[in-house]
Parts: C-alpha cells; structure tokens; sequence
C-alpha cells in the first residue's frame, strides 16, 4: 500500500526540476512551503527509482506515483500486517456499547504488532465503503425498524368474478441485521397499516426501541422535521408496545435507506418472482411471499459471510425488547362532544354518557366490538359496537331521573297496569299502542288515561273504555269528553235506579 504522500504531482515535479538545476534543500523548501524532511525524502525516492530530471514525455501522474512510493519487495493488495476479520468487525460494531476503539483494543490484544488506531479506522472505513449500500450505516442493534410500503401492488384475480384487485405489500427492516418481514394487505388504511405492525412484531418476537416510518397519512398526521404530528391510533399502538416513532424527515430518502432497499428487493424477490403465478386471495399472495421473505432473509450477504437470520438471531434477538403478554387489538380513537340528549355519534350509531357531561369533549374509542368514552383520561362509558338495529344505545345510569322514569315505561308495563282496572281497559290500552307506527308514541297517551281513570272507579273506568273502544277514542280528549258524559248520564239514571246498581254503561249515549 502506499506510503501517504503529502505533495501533489505537480509539486514533486516542480521539486525534482529545483533540485535538477543545483537549488539547496533549504531553499527548495522555502520555496514550496513545505519540510526539509520532506524534500529528501522525495529526492532519495527518486535516486532510488532511477528517476531523474527531465522526466521522460511518456511517464505520467499515475506511473510516477507508483515509481516513487510502491514499497520495494512488497506485493500490492498484500498488507505487511495481519488485518482482523472486518466482517465480523462490522457485525460486532452494531452491537449496543461497541466502538471502534474497544474492537481496536481487542485487535491489539491479539496481535500486539498489528496496526496503529488510524490506520485500522482508516481501513475499517474502507471495507465499509465496499459494501452494499444497505450496510452502510451504522446500526445498534435492537434500535430501529423502518417501515413502508412498496410503491409496486401485487395483483389478486377475484375467482368468481375475475376482477383484479390489487393489494399493497408492507415492508419491516430491522436496522443492524437487515432482517425483513414483508405482507400483502388490501390498503394502505389505518386498520391494515396497524394490523402489519402487530404482526411484523409477532414475526421478530420482540420490539426493537423505536419505528421509522414514512410520512404516511396512516401514521403521521402532520410530517414535520421538528414537531411531527403522529397518528392517535398509530401511537396508542406503539405505547402498548413500548416502542417509540420516529418519523423520516419529509424527502429525506436516506433517512430509511434500510426500507428503501427492502422495497427494490419487494420489487424484484417478490413481485419479479412472482409475476408468472396467479392469486386468487390474500392469503395466497402472502403464503408465496413468506417463502420470498425466507430466501432473502437466509442468503449469505457478501463480505459478511453470514445471512440475516443468523445476524438476527445472534444480535439482534437478544438486544429486543419482550412483547407484551397481549397483542394489540386495533382500535380508532377520536374527538366527539357530547350532545344535549348525553349521547356521542360513531359511525351513524349514538351511544350514552353520563348526562352531566352534557357539552364536554371526550375521547372515544371503537374496536370491532366495543365502543369505550374516556373523559380526561378516565374511562366513563362502554357499550357493545352496534352495527344494526336501533340506532341509540341508551344506558339507564346515565339518564336523569326523570329520564330513566320514562325509560322504564313499556308496553307490557302499561298492560299491566290496565289489566288491574279490568278487561276493558286492557283492551283500550292495547289498542292505543297499536294504533301508533311505534309503541313509544302511544305512552304518553296512556299515561294520560290513567290519571284521568285515577278519578273515578272501576265500574266507570270498564265503561268509559268499552265506550272509548266502540266509537274509535284513542285519545286523552275523547276519553276525557267520555268520563264527562257518562258522569252526566249516571247523575240522570240515579233516582230511576234506587236500590239497584246502575247500568255502568247506562242508557243514551252509551249504548
């Protein structure tokens, strides 16, 4: 290897001419600006090259600089030193508290004659250089996994009908073993987006200390270099786990430069293999792109001498955190107001709070199967996800009282209560409630009956409602009108019936 030399060629041809036409050492130093030292040392490298001046038309920079600092006796590509294993030195450097100054150590310990600190940065960074693109930053393990989507989709023929469909593929990479997890989903949503990082972690079987994603409008809702705003739902779910989110600066590509390889090799492991065979389901496409995903993840990398399973298994396992003892169940969080009548709307479907938080602002979040409130952080509400039927889910507790009064009414209830004055009255109440398009809507009519029947008896209350039944009075004023008119038509029959019950439905009116 060369000697490293501190002149440019034309310096050393400006110096071999000075020295050619009788200038001194000292001189020939002032005048370049450099070391007396050094103004020998390139004269007797030139005697000892047989070079002397004029040089010859033919000889260039690249051909002077070999005559004059190759080392004589010494192969080129052959280091007088023994070098360490740089591969396994790149390995170990990802590993949490290694530097290179301790892997220096470790060198010397082993071959005290070996190369100085520079010299074995210099040439450590050179190796580096050589290697694929995706290596070259430095990564501790266990720190980051990048995250994105291919740019590509991967088609999926609808069997039945024949229609295409085409599905997004996620990519994970984790940072110091270059370990993938890939997946087909159908979009690029909230759900899916969530639901492939609950899976990548169950397939690394740990969580690494922080996600890069993209500036995904799944994850981040505002990208920002400075104050990245970050999806609700997306953090709830990187809180359960522990792990935090760092997003890649806006159009800063080398920010996930491990992602951005893992998708040139989605395009050509996965879908370039992939291009000849037809899918008719997700579950397919994923089934083949878990074999593509185990071909990568165990080929032999270059240099390394080792493929990214063994990296992963040996480094970078160990160095994730555990999982959680449950996965994350997607949920979707978001802002509501309470409204007057205490209930929040999801998804065209309203469910109750409690009524004094009439107005306030809460948090509310669904799951497939549950809709949970929060107020400042404290859990007020939670009801089964309604998909169908009626459209309020109405907790008795949370009403006022007066409210929940009402809420306990029901047609049976208010059969009951009729069936307690007599058939009549039960058949009256049944038909008011009937009359009605919805039952609700006849139990204030009800209500009305009976406190109207409240003043008078039994006898009168069977009568006025066979009466109320007859001609079609299903309402408060016609039954008011009836008590009325058979009050008048009983004061009229009294002294004609001394000594014997009246007729309750009596003669005139109520015949």
């Amino acid at each position: 290897m060369p000697k490293r030399r501190r002149l440019t060629m034309r310096q050393l041809r400006q110096l071999l001419r000075l020295n050619a036409d009788g200038i001194s050492v000292r001189d020939i130093a002032t005048m370049l600006g450099i070391a007396r030292s050094t103004v020998q040392d390139n004269i007797e490298r030139a005697t000892a090259a047989g070079l002397s001046w004029p040089l010859p038309a033919e000889l260039t920079d690249d051909v002077l600089e070999h005559r004059l600092f190759s080392r004589q006796g010494v192969k080129q590509g052959i280091r007088r030193r023994t070098e360490p294993d740089w591969g396994r030195l790149a390995v170990e450097l990802k590993k949490p508290g290694v530097t290179l100054s301790i892997l220096w150590e470790e060198y010397r310990a082993v071959h005290p004659d070996g190369y100085a600190y520079s010299r074995f940065c210099d040439l450590f960074r050179g190796f580096e250089r050589r290697l694929t693109p995706t290596m070259r930053q430095v990564h501790v393990a266990g720190d980051k996994v990048f995250v994105d989507y291919s740019g590509k989709k991967l088609p999926i023929v609808d069997r039945k009908t024949g229609e295409i469909r085409e599905a997004e593929i996620f990519l994970g990479v984790l940072g110091a073993s270059s370990y993938t997890f890939a997946e087909a989903t159908w979009s690029q949503t909230l759900p899916d987006w969530i639901g492939s990082h609950v899976r990548m972690f169950r397939f690394f079987g740990g969580v690494p200390r922080l996600i890069v994603p993209d500036n995904l409008k799944s994850g981040v809702n505002r990208a920002s270099f400075y104050d990245p705003e970050i999806n609700r739902s997306f953090g709830m779910m990187a809180s359960h786990y522990g792990v935090g989110v760092l997003p890649a600066r806006p159009k800063r590509p080398k920010d996930k430069a491990k992602v951005e390889s893992g998708v040139r090799f989605a395009q050509s492991c996965i879908l370039g293999r992939l291009r000849n065979q037809t899918f008719f389901s997700l579950d397919e496409a994923n089934a083949a792109i878990r074999e593509a995903v185990e071909r990568i993840n165990t080929h032999v990398m270059r240099r390394l001498d080792q493929c990214r399973r063994d990296l992963f298994e040996t480094m970078e396992r160990p160095a994730l955190a555990a999982l959680p003892a449950e996965e994350y169940e997607f949920a979707e969080w978001r802002l509501a107001r309470v409204s007057t009548d205490y209930h929040v709307e999801f998804e065209r479907y309203f469910y109750s709070v409690p009524h004094s938080l009439i107005r306030q602002q809460v948090d509310v979040r669904a799951t497939s199967r549950t809709i949970e409130i929060f107020f400042k952080g404290k859990r007020v509400a939670a009801h089964q996800r309604r998909y169908g039927g009626a459209r309020f889910g109405t907790e008795p507790d949370h009403m006022p009282s007066s409210h929940r009064r009402y809420a306990e009414w029901s047609p049976e209830r208010f059969r009951r209560w009729a069936r307690s004055i007599g058939p009549q009255t039960e058949g009256l109440v049944i038909a008011i409630l009937a009359s009605r398009p919805h039952p609700e809507q006849g139990f204030r009519t009800c209500l009305g009956v009976l406190k109207l029947y409240q003043a008078i008896d039994t006898a009168q209350a069977e009568a006025v409602s066979a009466r109320a039944l007859e001609i079609g009075g299903l309402n408060c004023k016609s039954i008011s009108a009836l008590i009325k008119s058979h009050k008048a038509s009983r004061h009229t029959a009294e002294p004609a019936a001394v000594g014997e019950h009246a007729n309750l439905r009596g003669p005139g009116y109520f015949h």
